[in-house]
Protein backbone atom coordinates (compact mmCIF):
# COMPACT_ATOMS: atom_id res chain seq x y z
CA UNK A 1 0.00 0.00 0.00
CA UNK A 2 3.05 2.12 0.68
CA UNK A 3 4.36 2.54 -2.45
CA UNK A 4 0.88 2.84 -4.13
CA UNK A 5 0.02 5.62 -2.17
CA UNK A 6 3.35 7.38 -2.67
CA UNK A 7 3.36 6.78 -6.75
CA UNK A 8 -0.09 8.71 -6.05
CA UNK A 9 1.29 11.72 -4.53
CA UNK A 10 3.89 12.06 -7.01
CA UNK A 11 1.39 12.31 -9.30
CA UNK A 12 -0.77 14.85 -8.02
CA UNK A 13 -0.84 18.38 -9.90
CA UNK A 14 1.55 21.55 -7.48
CA UNK A 15 -0.47 24.00 -6.57
CA UNK A 16 2.23 26.16 -7.16
CA UNK A 17 4.45 26.86 -9.89
CA UNK A 18 7.97 28.24 -9.73
CA UNK A 19 9.14 32.01 -12.07
CA UNK A 20 11.54 31.66 -14.43
CA UNK A 21 13.20 33.88 -11.42
CA UNK A 22 12.68 31.88 -9.09
CA UNK A 23 9.94 33.04 -7.27
CA UNK A 24 6.42 30.75 -6.41
CA UNK A 25 3.69 31.34 -8.37
CA UNK A 26 0.03 30.52 -6.93
CA UNK A 27 -1.90 27.99 -9.31
CA UNK A 28 -5.62 29.23 -10.77
CA UNK A 29 -7.83 29.60 -8.02
CA UNK A 30 -11.51 27.93 -8.67
CA UNK A 31 -14.59 29.33 -8.82
CA UNK A 32 -13.29 32.70 -7.68
CA UNK A 33 -13.57 35.89 -10.60
CA UNK A 34 -10.19 37.04 -11.01
CA UNK A 35 -10.93 40.62 -11.04
CA UNK A 36 -11.09 40.98 -7.06
CA UNK A 37 -13.88 43.43 -7.34
CA UNK A 38 -15.42 43.13 -3.59
CA UNK A 39 -11.70 43.92 -2.14
CA UNK A 40 -11.65 46.80 -4.50
CA UNK A 41 -14.89 47.84 -3.57
CA UNK A 42 -14.87 47.42 0.03
CA UNK A 43 -11.51 49.30 -0.34
CA UNK A 44 -12.84 52.23 -2.16
CA UNK A 45 -16.07 52.70 -0.02
CA UNK A 46 -14.36 52.23 3.49
CA UNK A 47 -11.76 55.20 1.65
CA UNK A 48 -13.98 57.22 1.18
CA UNK A 49 -16.23 56.80 3.99
CA UNK A 50 -13.33 56.57 7.34
CA UNK A 51 -11.04 58.60 5.52
CA UNK A 52 -12.13 61.12 3.50
CA UNK A 53 -15.36 61.49 5.31
CA UNK A 54 -13.21 61.75 8.45
CA UNK A 55 -13.26 65.38 8.67
CA UNK A 56 -16.51 65.89 7.21
CA UNK A 57 -18.26 64.14 9.99
CA UNK A 58 -16.15 66.18 12.89
CA UNK A 59 -17.32 69.63 11.02
CA UNK A 60 -20.87 68.82 10.59
CA UNK A 61 -22.10 67.05 13.59
CA UNK A 62 -23.09 68.53 17.11
CA UNK A 63 -20.74 69.05 19.41
CA UNK A 64 -23.41 68.71 21.89
CA UNK A 65 -23.23 64.90 21.28
CA UNK A 66 -18.78 64.71 20.77
CA UNK A 67 -17.68 67.34 23.44
CA UNK A 68 -14.06 68.95 22.83
CA UNK A 69 -12.64 66.89 25.89
CA UNK A 70 -13.60 63.31 24.12
CA UNK A 71 -13.38 61.49 20.83
CA UNK A 72 -15.02 62.98 17.92
CA UNK A 73 -16.63 61.37 15.68
CA UNK A 74 -14.13 61.66 13.19
CA UNK A 75 -12.01 60.07 15.77
CA UNK A 76 -14.03 56.65 16.21
CA UNK A 77 -13.86 56.79 12.16
CA UNK A 78 -10.05 56.92 12.20
CA UNK A 79 -10.28 54.29 14.40
CA UNK A 80 -11.91 51.90 12.21
CA UNK A 81 -10.16 52.72 9.41
CA UNK A 82 -6.73 51.72 11.17
CA UNK A 83 -8.40 48.17 11.68
CA UNK A 84 -10.51 47.40 8.15
CA UNK A 85 -7.73 49.06 6.06
CA UNK A 86 -4.74 46.63 7.37
CA UNK A 87 -7.33 43.65 7.14
CA UNK A 88 -8.31 44.08 3.70
CA UNK A 89 -4.45 45.26 2.53
CA UNK A 90 -3.54 41.54 4.00
CA UNK A 91 -6.56 39.80 2.07
CA UNK A 92 -5.60 41.74 -1.21
CA UNK A 93 -2.41 40.46 -1.20
CA UNK A 94 -3.64 36.80 0.03
CA UNK A 95 -5.37 36.90 -3.70
CA UNK A 96 -2.20 37.85 -5.31
CA UNK A 97 -1.15 35.37 -7.91
CA UNK A 98 2.87 35.36 -6.40
CA UNK A 99 3.49 35.33 -3.19
CA UNK A 100 5.01 37.83 -1.77
CA UNK A 101 7.67 37.83 1.03
CA UNK A 102 5.96 37.48 4.31
CA UNK A 103 8.34 39.82 6.12
CA UNK A 104 7.86 42.30 4.15
CA UNK A 105 4.04 42.46 4.29
CA UNK A 106 4.37 41.61 7.96
CA UNK A 107 6.58 44.66 8.67
CA UNK A 108 4.31 47.12 6.54
CA UNK A 109 1.54 46.19 7.63
CA UNK A 110 2.79 47.29 11.44
CA UNK A 111 4.78 50.28 10.09
CA UNK A 112 1.53 51.82 8.43
CA UNK A 113 -0.67 50.34 11.70
CA UNK A 114 1.91 52.13 13.56
CA UNK A 115 1.85 55.61 11.85
CA UNK A 116 -1.92 56.14 11.28
CA UNK A 117 -2.38 55.79 15.34
CA UNK A 118 0.35 58.42 15.37
CA UNK A 119 -1.72 60.55 12.69
CA UNK A 120 -5.19 59.65 14.50
CA UNK A 121 -4.00 61.45 17.74
CA UNK A 122 -2.44 64.17 15.90
CA UNK A 123 -5.71 64.83 13.52
CA UNK A 124 -7.77 64.72 16.42
CA UNK A 125 -6.23 67.58 18.16
CA UNK A 126 -5.87 69.56 14.72
CA UNK A 127 -9.58 69.71 14.31
CA UNK A 128 -10.21 70.64 18.11
CA UNK A 129 -7.91 73.55 17.26
CA UNK A 130 -9.76 74.58 13.89
CA UNK A 131 -12.96 74.42 15.83
CA UNK A 132 -11.52 77.03 17.61
CA UNK A 133 -10.14 79.31 14.75
CA UNK A 134 -6.88 77.20 13.68
CA UNK A 135 -6.84 78.42 9.66
CA UNK A 136 -4.71 75.24 8.08
CA UNK A 137 -3.33 77.54 4.97
CA UNK A 138 -1.05 79.40 7.60
CA UNK A 139 1.76 78.13 9.28
CA UNK A 140 1.67 76.98 12.73
CA UNK A 141 3.08 80.04 14.12
CA UNK A 142 1.24 82.24 11.84
CA UNK A 143 -2.19 80.84 13.14
CA UNK A 144 -3.61 84.09 14.66
CA UNK A 145 -4.69 81.63 18.37
CA UNK A 146 -1.24 80.33 18.49
CA UNK A 147 1.63 83.36 17.56
CA UNK A 148 0.64 85.38 20.64
CA UNK A 149 0.89 81.92 23.05
CA UNK A 150 2.37 82.28 26.53
CA UNK A 151 4.75 81.01 27.33
CA UNK A 152 6.34 81.01 23.92
CA UNK A 153 7.72 77.55 24.32
CA UNK A 154 4.00 76.05 23.82
CA UNK A 155 4.79 76.99 19.90
CA UNK A 156 7.26 74.98 19.86
CA UNK A 157 4.90 72.17 21.29
CA UNK A 158 2.39 72.72 18.37
CA UNK A 159 5.01 72.53 15.75
CA UNK A 160 6.02 69.24 16.98
CA UNK A 161 2.05 68.29 17.31
CA UNK A 162 1.97 69.30 13.75
CA UNK A 163 5.06 66.94 12.90
CA UNK A 164 3.88 63.92 14.31
CA UNK A 165 0.54 64.78 12.36
CA UNK A 166 1.71 66.15 8.82
CA UNK A 167 5.25 64.73 8.36
CA UNK A 168 6.31 61.82 10.74
CA UNK A 169 2.76 60.06 11.12
CA UNK A 170 2.06 60.32 7.24
CA UNK A 171 5.31 59.27 5.95
CA UNK A 172 5.01 55.71 8.24
CA UNK A 173 0.99 55.49 7.45
CA UNK A 174 1.95 56.17 3.46
CA UNK A 175 5.03 54.62 2.43
CA UNK A 176 4.02 50.88 3.75
CA UNK A 177 0.80 51.65 2.12
CA UNK A 178 2.21 52.38 -1.69
CA UNK A 179 4.99 49.52 -0.55
CA UNK A 180 2.47 46.92 0.16
CA UNK A 181 0.27 48.05 -3.52
CA UNK A 182 3.60 48.04 -5.45
CA UNK A 183 4.39 44.63 -4.22
CA UNK A 184 0.86 43.46 -5.41
CA UNK A 185 0.90 45.01 -8.45
CA UNK A 186 4.09 43.62 -9.56
CA UNK A 187 2.52 39.85 -8.92
CA UNK A 188 -0.31 41.27 -11.20
CA UNK A 189 1.04 40.07 -15.26
CA UNK A 190 -0.21 37.88 -17.18
CA UNK A 191 0.46 36.21 -20.59
CA UNK A 192 -3.30 34.95 -20.93
CA UNK A 193 -5.07 37.53 -23.13
CA UNK A 194 -8.83 36.61 -21.02
CA UNK A 195 -7.28 38.35 -18.27
CA UNK A 196 -5.86 41.62 -19.28
CA UNK A 197 -9.52 42.92 -20.14
CA UNK A 198 -10.91 45.52 -17.49
CA UNK A 199 -14.52 44.67 -16.85
CA UNK A 200 -17.26 46.90 -16.19
CA UNK A 201 -17.50 46.71 -12.54
CA UNK A 202 -13.49 47.75 -13.11
CA UNK A 203 -14.37 50.72 -15.03
CA UNK A 204 -16.97 52.17 -13.00
CA UNK A 205 -15.01 51.51 -9.82
CA UNK A 206 -11.92 53.75 -11.62
CA UNK A 207 -13.11 57.24 -11.23
CA UNK A 208 -13.75 57.21 -7.64
CA UNK A 209 -10.82 54.84 -6.49
CA UNK A 210 -8.45 57.42 -8.79
CA UNK A 211 -9.95 60.31 -6.93
CA UNK A 212 -9.96 59.35 -3.97
CA UNK A 213 -5.90 58.68 -4.36
CA UNK A 214 -5.85 62.40 -5.94
CA UNK A 215 -7.07 63.20 -2.48
CA UNK A 216 -4.49 60.95 -0.77
CA UNK A 217 -1.65 62.29 -2.55
CA UNK A 218 -2.30 65.78 -2.06
CA UNK A 219 -3.85 66.39 1.76
CA UNK A 220 -1.17 63.85 2.73
CA UNK A 221 1.40 65.96 0.57
CA UNK A 222 2.50 62.44 -0.34
CA UNK A 223 3.52 63.61 -4.03
CA UNK A 224 7.42 62.37 -4.64
CA UNK A 225 6.21 59.22 -2.87
CA UNK A 226 3.99 58.57 -5.15
CA UNK A 227 5.62 59.79 -8.24
CA UNK A 228 8.16 57.03 -7.34
CA UNK A 229 5.64 54.47 -6.69
CA UNK A 230 4.11 55.03 -10.00
CA UNK A 231 7.65 55.21 -11.69
CA UNK A 232 8.16 52.07 -10.30
CA UNK A 233 5.03 50.82 -11.73
CA UNK A 234 6.13 52.25 -15.06
CA UNK A 235 9.14 50.03 -14.97
CA UNK A 236 8.14 46.91 -13.99
CA UNK A 237 5.82 46.99 -16.87
CA UNK A 238 7.99 47.89 -19.30
CA UNK A 239 10.50 44.94 -18.27
CA UNK A 240 7.00 42.71 -18.03
CA UNK A 241 6.32 43.61 -21.28
CA UNK A 242 9.91 42.60 -22.72
CA UNK A 243 8.70 39.26 -21.02
CA UNK A 244 5.77 39.04 -22.87
CA UNK A 245 3.41 39.26 -19.49
CA UNK A 246 0.94 42.77 -19.49
CA UNK A 247 -1.19 43.19 -16.65
CA UNK A 248 -4.19 41.38 -15.21
CA UNK A 249 -6.99 43.19 -14.79
CA UNK A 250 -6.02 43.39 -11.46
CA UNK A 251 -3.26 45.30 -12.65
CA UNK A 252 -4.62 47.04 -14.95
CA UNK A 253 -7.22 48.13 -12.48
CA UNK A 254 -4.38 49.75 -10.01
CA UNK A 255 -2.35 51.02 -12.63
CA UNK A 256 -5.06 53.18 -14.58
CA UNK A 257 -6.09 54.59 -11.21
CA UNK A 258 -2.41 56.02 -10.68
CA UNK A 259 -2.34 57.47 -13.85
CA UNK A 260 -5.53 59.43 -13.81
CA UNK A 261 -4.21 60.01 -10.27
CA UNK A 262 -1.42 61.66 -11.94
CA UNK A 263 -3.86 63.55 -14.36
CA UNK A 264 -5.97 65.26 -11.80
CA UNK A 265 -3.39 66.07 -9.75
CA UNK A 266 -1.74 68.28 -12.48
CA UNK A 267 -4.93 69.70 -13.08
CA UNK A 268 -5.27 70.58 -9.31
CA UNK A 269 -1.84 72.19 -9.42
CA UNK A 270 -2.52 74.44 -12.54
CA UNK A 271 -5.46 75.95 -10.85
CA UNK A 272 -4.03 77.14 -7.87
CA UNK A 273 -0.68 77.33 -9.53
CA UNK A 274 -1.09 81.64 -9.03
CA UNK A 275 -2.65 81.68 -5.91
CA UNK A 276 0.01 83.74 -3.31
CA UNK A 277 -1.17 82.69 -0.07
CA UNK A 278 -0.76 78.87 -0.67
CA UNK A 279 2.39 79.93 -2.63
CA UNK A 280 3.41 81.02 0.17
CA UNK A 281 2.60 78.06 2.42
CA UNK A 282 3.75 75.54 0.20
CA UNK A 283 6.97 76.49 -1.03
CA UNK A 284 9.74 74.56 -3.11
CA UNK A 285 9.92 72.60 -5.89
CA UNK A 286 6.64 70.46 -6.03
CA UNK A 287 3.99 72.78 -5.20
CA UNK A 288 0.97 70.85 -4.47
CA UNK A 289 -1.72 72.63 -2.00
CA UNK A 290 -3.85 70.70 0.57
CA UNK A 291 -7.74 71.00 -0.62
CA UNK A 292 -8.53 71.97 3.46
CA UNK A 293 -6.24 74.47 2.79
CA UNK A 294 -8.11 75.25 0.07
CA UNK A 295 -11.07 74.97 1.74
CA UNK A 296 -10.15 76.98 4.89
CA UNK A 297 -8.56 79.70 2.37
CA UNK A 298 -11.45 80.43 -0.01
CA UNK A 299 -14.62 78.38 1.34
CA UNK A 300 -14.83 78.56 4.75
CA UNK A 301 -13.92 82.76 4.76
CA UNK A 302 -16.49 83.48 1.98
CA UNK A 303 -19.42 81.96 4.23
Amino acid sequence: MQPVRSRRSKDLPSTKKTSPGGSKEKGPQQGRPHFHFDLWFCLTLQNWILDFGRPIAMIILPLEGFPLNKPSAGDYFHMAYNVITPFLMLKLIERSPRAPPRSAVYLCIITFVMGASIHLVGDSINHRLILSGYQLHLSVRENPIIKDLKPASLIDSFELLYYYDEQLGHLMWYIPFFVILFIYFTGCFTKSEEQKRLPASGCVLLGPSALYYWYLVTEGQITELFLLTFLAMVVTVIHQHCRGRSPDSNGLFLFCSFTVTLLLVALWVVHLWNDPVLRNKYPGLIYVPEPWSYYTLHIKQNH
